[in-house]
């Protein structure tokens, strides 16, 4: 890594574009994620025959997974490698979403919700760390901003995407949408984010 004062080569520049776009589509997953029940609430209340008031438990199932999620991993996870964490907390939230687009009872999807809740604060918490540790002290602000586009583009293109997308073809279809952009996530990371070893003093 380039010292702070000093300008990124070409393939340094290229391969740090391509370790924060791989973090952004995670940002980009989590965040389409999270906002696409409310715009599918309907088909997901009529889906199941419930209500939507009682559908919307699914999406305070979800918060409740972020609250609970983010200060137990953090803590259980300090002393992980950043890229094998990332990894698996990706891994987590694809297969939670593909249970959700599988869940046929109102009780197995507000499980599923909550635990996909669980990584959600997590991710976006390491994704910075490692965002800002690739940049160097002096565009640590840029990278993290970078990393953290996905979640705004998530808001402006994800969320209504996957939201047509369960419209047209079954609300479950959102879901997999969101799934299989977390697997994606997961192989971007696995090939382009370096690893980076733990300090002794993380905590």
């Amino acid at each position: 890594m380039a010292s702070p004062q000093s300008p990124l080569s070409t393939h340094q520049h290229y391969s740090l574009f391509l370790a924060i776009f791989s973090l952004a589509v995670g940002g980009f997953c989590i965040g389409t994620t999270e906002f696409v029940a409310m715009g599918l609430i309907q088909e997901i209340a009529n889906n199941l025959h419930i209500t939507v008031p009682e559908a919307g438990h699914f999406i305070s199932a979800y918060a409740l997974g972020v609250v609970i999620g983010a200060p137990i991993i953090a803590i259980l996870g300090a002393k992980v490698p950043r890229k094998t964490l990332l990894l698996g907390l990706m891994l987590f939230y694809g297969i939670a979403n593909a249970c959700t687009a599988l869940a046929h009872t109102p009780e197995t999807v507000l499980i599923s919700r909550f635990i996909a809740g669980l990584p959600h604060g997590a991710y976006f918490g390491v994704g910075a760390l490692v965002a800002a540790e690739l940049a160097g002290p002096s565009r640590r602000a840029s990278a993290v901003a970078q990393m953290m586009m996905g979640l705004t583009v998530a808001t402006v293109i994800g969320v209504p995407l996957a939201t047509w997308l369960g419209q047209n073809f079954g609300w479950r279809a959102g879901f997999e949408f969101s799934a299989t952009i977390a697997f994606v996530t997961l192989i971007a990371v696995g090939f382009f984010v370096p690893n980076i070893p733990v300090q002794a003093t993380a905590s």
